[in-house]
């Protein structure tokens, strides 16, 4: 297998683990266990399923390692094509799992309020559970952001559908604007989550090419057999 290859491949896998696991925790573990609008009840259900909860921690523990994995090999899968894109995706990307990183710290200390209470613990897991929320809303600003440099690189590399790059580009854009929405007119949710459709179809194209065809087989022939990256693109001067 051609180094180029391999650099995407692992790159869409480390996608995959982070899309699989963001899944997990924001749709399947956490409505199961917090209530918006019941403090009591987000407070049993936490000493009633700490098993769950635990694992909701874990799996936004796996969400931060992942991401940062995964915006380290995008900077060493596109680092030629564009070293400043590249590098804005593993800071934006980092930065987002940083984020992220605060709210698993979170969710282990509504676990520690909720089964060692101090205080009113009903208060302060809700609390807990909110702020976790919010972080992962307002992260979601460096997420918008990663996935425009990302566009840019397949644009810039053509080591992919031209389509793709744009969707990308477009995506981060819509994400970017979601956040905003969600903050300023609460009541346009649906606006905000049709903001981010296409960045979701983009990201999951994107895992899919990785995984499947790494890169496009001109990008293979332009290289040497032994050359993991192809060299930094020049400009022709008229």
């Amino acid at each position: 297998m051609h180094p180029l290859i391999r650099s995407a491949r692992t790159t869409g896998l480390l996608y995959l683990g982070l899309a699989i696991s963001g899944v997990l925790g924001s749709l399947l573990i956490r409505p199961r266990l917090f209530v918006a609008d019941d403090p009591t009840a987000t407070l049993a259900r936490l000493v009633e399923h700490e098993s769950l909860a635990r694992t909701g921690i874990a799996v936004e523990l796996l969400v931060v390692l992942t991401q940062a994995l995964t915006a380290v090999w995008f900077y060493r899968l596109f680092r030629t094509a564009d070293p400043v894109a590249a590098g804005s995706i593993a800071a934006f990307g980092l930065v987002n799992a940083v984020a992220i990183l605060a709210s698993a710290a979170l969710l282990a200390s509504a676990v520690t309020v909720a089964t060692d209470p101090i205080g009113d613990a009903a208060a302060t897991v809700q609390l807990l559970y909110v702020l976790s929320g919010d972080l992962w809303g307002v992260g979601a600003l460096f997420f918008g952001l990663w996935l425009i440099p990302m566009g840019w690189c397949v644009l810039r590399s053509r080591w992919m559908p031209r389509p793709l790059g744009w969707l990308l580009v477009a995506g981060g854009v819509g994400y970017l604007l979601s956040v905003f929405v969600r903050y300023l007119a609460p009541q346009a949710a649906v606006v905000a989550d049709a903001l981010v459709l296409p960045s979701t179809v983009g990201e999951f194209w994107l895992i899919g090419y990785l995984l499947v065809r790494g890169v496009s087989p001109h990008a293979i022939d332009e290289l040497p057999r032994d050359t993991a990256v192809p060299p930094l693109p020049t400009r022709s001067r008229a």
